[in-house]
């Protein structure tokens, strides 16, 4: 392998390292009639816990994570 193929595989991995796990939303209403709102990402680091990120500064009492696909 060259150096410069090493470097992208090594950056690839990188990126692919840095994406989020999970995604961090908040519903807003009941039923059918519900939404809900990204607030925020997680990752799960080596250790199996899950470190949470959210956008801005919010007041948080509930979220459910989604686990990206």
């Amino acid at each position: 392998m060259t150096t410069d193929n090493e470097n992208t595989q090594t950056e690839q991995q990188q990126n692919e390292s840095n994406l989020p796990t999970h995604i961090a939303k908040v519903r807003h209403g009941y039923g059918k009639q519900a939404t809900y709102e990204r607030i925020g990402a997680a990752w799960r680091n080596e250790k199996g816990s899950i470190y949470v990120k959210f956008h801005g500064t919010q007041i948080v009492s509930e979220f459910t994570l989604f686990e990206v696909s």
